[in-house]
């Protein structure tokens, strides 16, 4: 499995160190003659800049070192089924995590349901569970918009799951069943209605990176796996590994899933619940608890901590078609290219609660990829 390097690029810890180049916007010029493994189109850079900056936002991922949780237990007579703390991967892992949580209750009489959190994981278990033949009512602080969920960047890539040094073979085979069960589930809604869409991915390297495993069952999911050497891509003197994978829009995801849940008859209701014993106050005799981070506190889940994350939004660049990682100081930066937007970001501060914009870390996303992009061509 690639869960270490996955949890290092989320933290950073195989960041590459900067160019020396000037911190100018680079030119959007098509890059010639570079084969590419999916895309027809010519390589294309966009152009970071402060001037171009729509907004900056933050999010606090639900990290577990162990990893995410999935189990039901009874308490004081209800049904509680936890499905929380997917760190950077909650939108990837989303229908397969669901899908375990579901067999928690599989061949049970069906009654009304109570889901805790409008987030991916509360969206995916609704659904899942109507298809069930379950009633549903969601039960959110916050509309889907305003979840973790939503400010994510959108690659279908599980990584900052947990920490590898904790997780357990036990662990590790869940990761795989529920990365299987969500790729395949993402590929029957790609196309523009949920804001899913096939997009090659480039990771840069400072050394000749390690092949791909394509024993992984996780690796072998994406397609056109390869390495590229200096000179053989755009990105200057740096090793590139190339995949296809699933690019997401989460705003237009989350939306679409939402009006699937009312459609198919779910209910909504916005209420916080400020303790457990506010929880065992619902009518329903069963309840999902998808409250990412609000676990901690509701269910007394002390190995949850944040991990902030920091993302700079730009005008879209069409001509933009691929995802990048890698380059930057002290980060792994990564831009993707969506259609509303170009967002940058290369940030992950574990234990941090705070909930602000940094200007200073919206100036070194901006910055970094100034000079990561100097080097196209």
């Amino acid at each position: 499995m690639t869960t270490k390097r996955d949890f290092l690029r989320a933290t950073g810890a195989v960041a590459l160190t900067a160019s020396a180049a000037a911190c100018t916007p680079a030119a959007n010029t098509a890059a010639p003659g570079y084969s590419r493994p999916y895309s027809r189109n010519p390589f294309a850079a966009p152009r970071p800049s402060m001037d171009n900056v729509i907004r900056a936002i933050t999010g606090l991922r639900p990290f577990r070192p162990q990893g995410f949780v999935v189990r039901s237990e009874d308490i004081d007579g209800k049904l509680v089924v936890h499905n929380y703390g997917h760190g950077g991967s909650g939108l990837t892992l989303g229908w397969g995590s669901s899908a375990l949580a579901v067999r928690e209750v599989a061949g049970q009489k069906q009654r009304p349901v109570a889901v805790l959190g409008s987030g991916i994981m509360g969206l995916t278990s609704a659904r899942l569970l109507q298809e069930a033949g379950w009633p549903v009512t969601i039960y959110t602080r916050d509309p889907y918009r305003h979840t973790t969920s939503n400010v994510a960047a959108g690659e279908w890539g599980p990584f900052g799951v947990g920490d590898p040094a904790q997780m357990t073979p036990a662990f590790e085979s869940q990761l795989v069943w529920a990365a299987q069960v969500s790729h395949h589930a993402y590929t029957n809604l790609t196309g523009p209605k949920y804001g899913i869409r096939w997009m090659e991915s480039w990771e840069l390297y400072a050394n000749e990176p390690e092949s791909f495993d394509l024993d992984d069952p996780i690796q072998k999911l994406n397609s056109f796996h390869g390495v590229k050497p200096p000179g053989e891509h755009p990105f200057g003197d740096k090793f590139a590994r190339h995949f296809v994978t699933m690019q997401m829009d989460p705003g237009t995801l989350m939306r679409q899933l939402l009006a699937d849940f009312r459609l198919a008859g779910g209910r909504l209701e916005i209420r916080n619940f400020e303790n457990l014993s506010k929880v065992m106050e619902l009518n329903e005799t069963v309840v999902f608890n998808c409250t990412g981070l609000g676990a901690r506190e509701l269910f007394g889940d002390e190995d949850l901590l944040p991990a902030k994350g920091q993302l700079v939004f730009m005008p879209p660049d069409p001509g933009v078609d691929y995802m990048l990682f890698g380059g930057g100081g002290d980060e792994f930066l990564h831009m993707f290219p969506r259609g509303d937007v170009i967002l940058m970001g290369g940030f992950f501060r574990l234990g941090d609660w705070t909930t602000h914009v940094e200007p200073d870390q919206t100036e070194r996303i901006v910055t970094e990829h100034q000079r990561l992009f100097a080097e196209f061509g």
